[in-house]
């Protein structure tokens, strides 16, 4: 069984689907659509614009969004998913590719998540951190201890490296902490702020509304979600969940394990980078990895 996945945030580059665009009308089609949906031309900035431009929140989502699902479109075909995921945003990308969601609703919610997300970074002075070498269970123990700061495991990404997210002085108590415990690295990420973590409530809230005005249908194979790491096809559960992420952490070591556990053998990856085939590997030694 073939599962197709898709990156998020972090999987960017100047000069992302620049090929696509020259080579194929569709790709051009979409990509001219989105310029028009979002009011600027986001294209100038990803196939010519300065890793700053890119790095903002509000470019680099719709970015990678229109990259994975230009791919899996312009693929025809050859795109058969027996199951999809995505890590993050990614998660949008594969409710287009599965058909739950259209091209133009799939990035107006994407652009209006990345929009609030910026807003509630603004909000508090906040970032994310990543841990490598430690049992899950014992950076949750250590985060939970800092009660006079949020602080909160935010991605499960493979075993041995985590993701935490809080308050900067949170996260900076939980680093000190994490590294006297045995951790072999925690590094603050040069990221914008808390995601996946309580400090995007403002976020989640904005996002809500946003999902429920918008039609989702039902989709042609199941959509492992970062929040449950399991298979879910019900249409309402996979807007609780979509709204739910926000705050949530992302289970992707989970959603991994899970869809192997149901019969994946091949992972594709779609999108710009290679992230999340090293993170499938390092997870599932035995499952073959491509990109689209």
């Amino acid at each position: 069984m073939k599962a197709y996945i898709f990156p998020g945030q972090g999987s960017q580059f100047i000069g992302m689907g620049k090929d696509l665009y020259e080579q194929n009308n569709t790709a051009r089609e979409l990509f001219e659509q989105a310029n028009t949906i979002l009011g600027f031309r986001i294209t100038d900035i990803m196939f010519n614009g300065t890793d700053e431009e890119l790095k903002q929140t509000k470019v680099t989502q719709p970015a990678i969004f229109l990259h994975s699902v230009v791919k899996a479109i312009i693929a025809g075909d050859a795109f058969k998913p027996d199951m999809v995921a995505g890590h993050s945003l990614g998660e949008f990308s594969a409710l287009v590719a599965n058909k739950t969601l259209t091209f133009e609703d799939g990035l107006k919610l994407v652009f209006k998540r990345a929009m609030a997300m910026q807003k509630a970074c603004e909000l508090t002075p906040s970032t994310m951190a990543a841990v490598l070498g430690l049992e899950d269970a014992k950076v949750e123990e250590i985060c939970a201890s800092i009660t006079q700061e949020i602080v909160v495991a935010a991605n499960y990404n493979c075993p041995g490296q985590l993701v935490i997210s809080g308050s900067k002085a949170g996260v900076d108590l939980a680093c000190e902490a994490l590294k006297a415990a045995g951790a072999k690295r925690a590094l603050v990420l040069p990221v914008g702020g808390a995601f996946h973590s309580p400090l995007m409530e403002p976020a989640r809230v904005e996002l809500e509304s946003a999902i429920h005005a918008t039609a989702f249908n039902s989709p042609i194979c199941p959509v492992y979600q970062n929040v449950t790491a399991a298979a879910v096809i019900s249409v309402e559960a996979i807007k609780d969940n979509l709204i739910a992420q926000l705050t949530a952490p992302v289970r992707w070591t989970q959603s991994v394990q899970a869809m192997v556990a149901d019969g994946a053998k091949q992972f594709v990856e779609c999108g710009p980078g290679n992230v999340l085939q090293g993170l499938v590997k390092k997870i599932s030694k035995e499952s073959e990895t491509s990109a689209l």
